[in-house]
């Protein structure tokens, strides 16, 4: 049979095409996806589509978008062997991670693509992100099992995990790069899986997906000189309930006594932080140096190699099940869905 393959769009500039008066970019009719793209035909899948109406700059993305692509997904679940979400490139990694989590027990193909250019450029790597897209979320392994159960980035050369992968570059076609954690395919003459690195999750339980997301988190990045009354503001915000501390190499911070104090203060009052490094390589190693041991001690977290992204929407994710702080803080150390290395 041939494949079945859903494509969901959300907007994004894969999805642009030049209106021929105003010159202007324009979401194209998916509904005219061969006319714009003939090459597809000829990967012989039955492929539809669902799209937001209105498509959206991924700059506009947000939890409630994440929810929408979720509950497709969730409603066509059966019926298609697998999806391809069409992306806007600055928000990719986040909607990437939030759907790792979100979408609890996959066991089929979620790819996540984009571009650098309209896919009706006569140059452009729109055309190319699409069909090799499909092609993954179509590959069968030797048991007919679906090569990638998990939500992963097409971009380029290569097939990244989702809550793993980071954007890089504003204007290289090879966008995106996972900087700890190897790509799970290499894209060149054919598509090379590495089968050792993609994601099982374990047993075969239906499909659950979890819809709330708590957006009652932030991200603060430590600097050299940041005042005590800016941190004590931050830790104050209304209603608060997760932070990602954004700290120097191996996760060190200021060993300030009043630096160390309000972050325990902040704990004990239930609010969850969590130790991220600022380096594109590399994790927390908070036992390390002392000025990382001094921020375990105040019960921060270590995020350990986890990034930015999947840290965020993770605990977007814990706290939108109405977990204890507590809860949430143990879920944070443990890998879930292959954000963080065991």
């Amino acid at each position: 049979m041939k494949p079945r393959i859903l494509i969901i769009y959300t907007g994004g500039t894969i999805g642009m095409i030049e209106n021929p008066i105003t010159r202007a970019l324009q979401p194209f009719d998916f509904n005219h996806l061969i006319d714009n793209v003939p090459k597809v035909s000829k990967l012989d899948y039955d492929i539809d589509h669902r799209q937001f109406e209105p498509p959206i700059d991924s700059s506009n993305m947000r939890p409630e978008h994440w929810a929408e692509i979720a509950v497709i997904i969730e409603r066509e679940y059966d019926r298609y062997d697998g999806f391809v979400v069409l992306h806007g490139t600055d928000t990719m990694a986040y909607t990437a991670s939030a759907l790792s989590f979100m979408l609890e027990n996959l066991h089929k193909p979620v790819i996540i693509t984009g571009s650098q250019l309209p896919i009706g450029e006569v140059r452009t790597d729109g055309e190319e992100n699409l069909i090799t897209a499909l092609q993954v979320a179509a590959a069968i392994d030797s048991r007919g099992e679906p090569m990638v159960q998990e939500v992963a980035i097409l971009f380029e050369n290569h097939l990244w995990r989702g809550n793993r992968s980071t954007k890089m570059s504003a204007d290289n076609f090879d966008a995106f790069k996972s900087n700890n954690y190897p790509p799970l395919a290499d894209i060149g003459l054919g598509i090379e899986f590495d089968t050792d690195a993609l994601y099982r999750s374990p047993g075969h339980r239906p499909l659950k997906v979890r819809h709330v997301m708590d957006t009652a988190v932030m991200v603060l990045e430590v600097t050299p000189g940041l005042p005590e009354y800016t941190l004590q503001h931050l830790l104050h915000t209304p209603g608060i309930k997760g932070i990602v501390l954004k700290t120097f190499g191996a996760g060190n911070a200021p060993t300030d006594k009043w630096f160390l104090k309000a972050l325990n203060d902040a704990v004990a009052r239930g609010i969850v932080i969590v130790n991220v490094t600022q380096c594109v390589n590399g994790g927390v190693d908070d036992t390390r140096y002392e000025t990382g041991n001094g921020l375990a001690t105040a019960g921060v977290v270590s995020g350990r190699d986890i990034t930015v992204e999947a840290a965020i929407t993770k605990l977007m994710y814990l706290f939108g099940m109405n977990l204890e702080p507590n809860v949430v803080a143990n879920y944070m150390r443990h890998n879930l869905c292959g954000e963080i290395s065991d």
